[in-house]
């Protein structure tokens, strides 16, 4: 995900970090979305995201050997099952999605209809999306104010070789 920095304001970023530049946060966007990285409460509804199914084990985002949380028992029983049937993946749209905001949890269709998952956040042509596996290669679209719009989905480079399960 490249490097995010906390620097006194006026700091000349080349001198610290050699050959890097400074992006706009809409850039930081579309790149965590073609990573298929989540953020914050839209990427992430509380009550609603699952830490396995939103790729937090794979982030070194949950322990297996430590501490307490809400839902720590599911969480390590569906780990060391090793069932995970749905996950947030990149998706790419085939046209720019409009200005306006589509629902949070908009339903992703497979071209037969049936419901292959639900959108979570998005740019232009890019976005993250909690979708079943066993759809992710298949044509998939989004209704969007009445109209249809394609989309593909894939497998980020930087998840484990095992993470078809």
């Amino acid at each position: 995900m490249g490097w995010r920095l906390i620097i006194k304001a006026g700091a000349n970023l080349p001198e610290i970090i050699p050959g890097s530049r400074v992006e706009d946060i809409g850039d930081y966007h579309r790149h965590r979305y073609k990573q298929g990285i989540p953020e914050g409460v839209k990427d992430l509804p509380p009550g609603v995201a699952l830490p396995l199914e939103s790729n937090l084990a794979y982030m070194n985002g949950v322990s297996f050997t430590k501490g307490c949380y809400i839902g720590q028992e599911l969480t390590a029983r569906t780990h060391h099952v090793g069932v995970i049937r749905k996950r947030l993946v990149p998706v790419q749209f085939s046209a720019p999605l409009p200005q306006e905001n589509i629902p949070e949890g908009a339903e992703i269709l497979t071209e037969s209809g049936k419901s292959a998952g639900k959108f979570r956040a998005g740019g232009d042509e890019l976005g993250i999306a909690l979708l079943r596996l066993a759809n992710i290669n298949e044509p998939l679209c989004l209704n969007v104010a009445g109209d249809k719009v394609k989309l593909t989905a894939s497998i980020p480079e930087w998840w484990p070789k095992t993470a078809s399960k």
